[in-house]
């Protein structure tokens, strides 16, 4: 069924890495009816403004990618903010939408949810089947709640929400912080300013042996607008009403200590490579399984050598001392 390409759709969190990835991907798509809305004109922790947003834009589709989102020393460092933020713009986002009549919304979680110490690959049913991280509970604990919310919804109101969980996401856009980064733009950024000194070493936290994967944000972009445009019968063919999220990934992953060879070679830093093992590691591996979504008719498009140089070549326009 050929879709709508005036339909309104409104990216909640549309100047972040994830959201401004999605407008590109619905542009790319052309619909050309997008709503956005900078913080500065919509606080989506105030219910009272998310409720006048919606009652005014007659919203049809709504992708929710705002969130407070950092590695593990923001995570460690501001955890209640982590979760109340995350909380309170789900709840908004979501239970307003529905007061507004949306007919479909798609809610961004991330592979923290799974338990620490998942089977690998992690597959959705692993959900809620063991102890979560300590070093990124809190947002975890917001993110399962965000999709409970969707499905609780779906049970009462019939409603069409739906959610999809992001493996680790890097690329245009992101968020270069020293201290409150993921790992890619954090040693992209530490390898750059590492080699405009002329240092001799990049010390990292941790081991160097945890797995991760990595998916380039375009393709987990592309992704999440293939999730909503299956028709309702097909996605609810593929989840249950109680199960009902989709991992988003690669279904590969590296070390630590791999990923920043492939950052050191991509910024042309010489010097060499240190491991703090008194820092936290944080979660041993994370990998995920993405049988469903594959069964559904995605698969990623960019390598993580190539996703890397695009996204040093991105910052490199951005950097600012």
């Amino acid at each position: 069924m050929k879709s709508n390409l005036n339909k309104r759709i409104y990216v909640a969190g549309h100047r972040g890495l994830v959201g401004s990835a999605i407008v590109r991907a619905l542009h790319k798509r052309d619909f050309n009816n997008i709503v956005t809305r900078p913080h500065a004109e919509l606080e989506l922790t105030d219910q009272e403004q998310v409720r006048a947003f919606f009652a005014n834009e007659q919203i049809d589709e709504v992708y929710l990618a705002a969130a407070r989102v950092g590695g593990i020393h923001a995570n460690n460092t501001y955890p209640a903010e982590f979760i109340y933020d995350n909380l309170m713009v789900q709840a908004n986002v979501i239970h307003e939408a529905w007061r507004a009549g949306v007919k479909r919304l798609l809610f961004l979680g991330s592979s923290c949810i799974y338990p620490r110490l998942a089977e690998q690959p992690i597959r959705e049913e692993y959900l809620m089947s063991g102890s979560l991280e300590p070093t990124n509970e809190p947002y975890a604990i917001a993110k399962i709640a965000g999709i409970k919310m969707c499905e609780s919804y779906n049970r009462q109101y019939n409603t069409d929400f739906r959610s999809v969980m992001p493996t680790n996401l890097y690329g245009p856009g992101d968020n270069y912080h020293p201290e409150n980064s993921h790992v890619i733009p954090a040693l992209i950024r530490r390898f750059h300013e590492a080699k405009l000194a002329g240092a001799d070493k990049v010390v990292i936290w941790g081991t160097g042996t945890p797995r991760r994967e990595f998916l380039y944000v375009d393709d987990m972009a592309d992704a999440c607008v293939h999730v909503m445009e299956l028709d309702r019968a097909t996605y609810e063919k593929h989840t249950t009403p109680m199960l009902s999220h989709i991992n988003v990934g690669t279904g590969e992953d590296v070390t630590i200590r791999e990923v920043a060879e492939i950052i050191r070679k991509a910024v042309g830093f010489t010097g060499a490579i240190e491991f703090d093992a008194s820092k936290p590691d944080g979660t041993p591996r994370k990998l995920m399984n993405t049988a469903k979504l594959t069964s559904l008719g995605w698969r990623p498009g960019m390598r993580l050598g190539e996703g890397i140089k695009e996204t040093y070549e991105c910052f490199k326009t951005e950097y600012r001392p």
